[in-house]
């Protein structure tokens, strides 16, 4: 079902822009380039709108923020919506500190997101922060578990709706949500935490995934996370004794590199709520 999603990928190849955090930007690259996208990074703001311009799809990460790359998220994040483009918003830290906080509610008021994706906490963040302050928004806890999975599911619907935008929410148990249906994901390593930018990466290939198949955004999304997950799932199979996280980020961007759509069809772990 979700396999054909990442064939798309590797069929039309799309180029995606990302204004990403300092520390991965690397990894985002050759994960882009492992899934059979083409990735181009830029954050100077004399330069954002010409690169958006060319791409496919663009990748907001509020990681790494300064006054210069804030000012081109918003640049290429008005070009993008302008040319019709998907856009991502991965709102790292989103409730560490007001200017992350700040920029990222900017943001989502000046473009409109095809895709948010964070943890739940980053997610509770941002809907705290636009103005909703009870019911499920404030008692969500910050971690989804089978327990409050019910209540989690709600909750992504719901700011799904409020916002237009797909929401993926990752973590233990994934949950990518539109306004009406949501994909339960339990693909995935805990080790997979251990390692730097695991999310800066799905967040570059997810943006891939759904400019590929922009009228499908909710299913390519969530092929997205299925196919990090499992990559994490068969990397951590082929660590040889004293490899660690360093070696297992290698292996999970060769998974990638080596999955086609049968194997991730073979391999996805989900259901729809």
């Amino acid at each position: 079902m979700l396999g054909k999603y990442l064939d798309e990928v590797r069929k039309k190849t799309p180029l995606v822009h990302n204004i990403t955090n300092y520390v991965t930007v690397n990894d985002v690259a050759n994960i882009l380039l492992a899934c059979g996208g083409s990735p181009i990074m830029s954050d100077e703001p004399a330069d954002v709108e010409d690169i958006t311009t060319i791409c496919g799809g663009l990748n907001i990460n509020i990681g790494t923020l300064n006054k210069r790359s804030i000012k081109g998220m918003k640049k290429a994040g008005r070009r993008a919506q302008e040319l019709g483009h998907v856009i991502l918003l991965d709102p790292v830290g989103a409730g560490a500190s007001a200017l992350r906080t700040n920029t990222a509610a900017e943001l989502m008021d000046k473009i409109r997101f095809t895709v948010i994706r964070g943890n739940i906490s980053e997610i509770k963040a941002l809907s705290l922060g636009s103005g909703t302050t009870k019911g499920v928004d404030a008692d969500i806890a910050d971690a989804v578990t089978e327990e409050n999975l019910d209540d989690a599911i709600r909750f992504v619907k719901e700011f799904a709706s409020k916002t237009g935008a797909v929401v993926a929410v990752t973590g233990a148990i994934d949950l990518v949500a539109d306004a009406e249906r949501c994909f339960v994901i339990r693909n995935g390593r805990p080790e997979m935490g251990r390692i730097t930018g695991t999310g800066c990466q799905l967040s570059g290939m997810m943006t891939a995934f759904v400019a590929a198949s922009p009228g499908s955004a909710l299913e390519a999304a969530a092929a997205a996370v299925c196919a990090m997950g499992l990559a994490g799932e068969i990397g951590f199979t082929h660590l040889a004794e004293y490899e660690g996280n360093s070696t297992y980020r290698n292996r999970i961007i060769d998974a990638i590199y080596h999955m086609d759509g049968a194997c991730l069809d073979e391999g996805a772990k989900f259901e729809v709520r």
